[in-house]
């Protein structure tokens, strides 16, 4: 298959300085957890990810070669056992110096009530077009604190896959939508429950917005603090588990 051949060919003739690569899984607690094997798989991906996808660096945003390895590396970490072609569905990534302002962005509630208004964004995914990213938030992603804008963008990526962004990404033959389903919706009810009763809750509070933000936080949470979360929803972990093909809890 083409495709193979100019990725063994990308693979034999490049390769990620031994120094940066380092650098980068030193400042990711979930890197340190994967095994040699895993970490060697991943530093593929994320090599593939780094010529097969186009870096478009706005607003003054300079982009170097490990600004570039850790959005790369964090993007592949969820796709180490789905492979690359679970992101064929965009070409590039969009990198602001920082949050970034949508003006007039349109949206509907759950209620069917249609509003305008300004939004402040970490990031955001394009159904038909590109994943966009603020660098601020990708530095401060990935630290063991439950907070990964690119793991939750790329979740989004992985949900559009089937055609509608709500929170069910296309399952393997070997699963089946209602189990994964009642796992969501029954954390997503104890999010809300709590809440609304006006406690605390350990995950972002912005995950009840609705079924798709809450797979892209419960992803976040998978990768970055995935003991928590296996705690406090262990149906959920084990659904994330069956998907991603990785046990992260398990390290």
């Amino acid at each position: 298959m083409l495709k193979g051949w100019r990725r063994r060919r990308t693979l034999s003739r490049h390769s990620i300085p031994d120094e940066l690569w380092a650098a980068t899984v030193a400042t990711v607690p979930a890197f340190g957890r994967l095994t040699a094997d895993q970490q060697r798989r991943l530093r593929d991906l994320a090599l593939l990810f780094l010529h097969e996808k186009h870096f478009e660096p706005v607003q003054g945003m300079v982009l170097d070669d490990a600004k570039r390895l850790r959005i790369a590396a964090l993007a592949c970490l969820p796709i180490l056992e789905l492979g690359l072609d679970a992101y064929a569905a965009f070409h590039s990534v969009v990198v602001h110096p920082e949050e970034f302002l949508v003006r007039d962005r349109v949206y509907e509630d759950e209620d069917g009530v249609v509003h305008v208004g300004d939004d402040l964004l970490s990031g955001e995914a394009f159904e038909q077009g590109p994943v966009v990213l603020a660098w601020t938030e990708i530095e401060a992603s990935g630290r063991g604190e439950g907070y990964n804008v690119v793991s939750h963008e790329m979740a989004h990526k992985l949900d559009m896959l089937s055609g509608e962004t709500n929170g069910v990404p296309p399952l393997h033959a070997d699963m089946r939508t209602p189990e994964w389903v009642a796992a969501f919706d029954a954390a997503y009810d104890d999010l809300c429950e709590q809440i609304e009763r006006g406690a605390t809750p350990w995950i972002d509070p912005y995950a009840v917005e609705d079924s798709a933000e809450f797979f892209a936080v419960s992803v976040e949470l998978f990768f970055d603090t995935p003991a928590e979360l296996r705690k406090e929803y262990p149906d959920v972990y084990a659904q994330l588990k069956r998907f991603f093909k990785q046990d992260p809890a398990a390290a």
